[in-house]
């Protein structure tokens, strides 16, 4: 009986791996961060959270983006066989825009409600000016 009650208790601790994955960009990292404990996911994650909106908390575009399952998070996991899987997303705001990485670039300015072959064509010119020149074109929504 004392196994089994052992077994009982270790059984969360051994099942609380660490899951963290990044995503960075090369951009410099600023003191301001989005962080989200609770993104709710379900059945391990095939129903994902919802999207997180960063250019609504980041001025200056994302630097980092991170997700990981706190000890809380997998506790949940586990409590309900992986049906609600919540995660935390946290992220971190890049400091500068992304032009500033390379002064020598050109951006193409796209007013934000364009229709789709507006914003389709801004991209194909972006892509044959960064073929010409060899150096990084940006679109921009303003």
């Amino acid at each position: 009986m004392k196994k089994q009650l052992v077994l009982l208790l270790a059984l969360p601790i051994l099942f609380t791996g660490c899951y963290h994955a990044q995503i960075t960009t090369g951009l410099q990292s600023s003191n301001e961060v989005y962080q989200q404990a609770w993104a709710h996911s379900f059945i391990g994650g095939l129903v994902p959270p919802n999207i997180v909106n960063a250019e609504q908390h980041c001025t200056n575009g994302v630097a980092r983006v991170e997700t990981r399952l706190s000890f809380l998070n997998m506790l949940a996991q586990f409590v309900t066989l992986s049906l609600y899987s919540p995660m935390e997303i946290t992220v971190t705001c890049a400091a500068s825009p992304r032009a500033d990485l390379h002064p020598d670039s050109k951006t193409l300015e796209v007013p934000k409600n364009s229709e789709t072959e507006i914003v389709l064509g801004a991209f194909n010119d972006a892509v044959k000016l960064s073929a010409e020149s060899k150096q990084p074109v940006y679109v921009s929504f303003q």
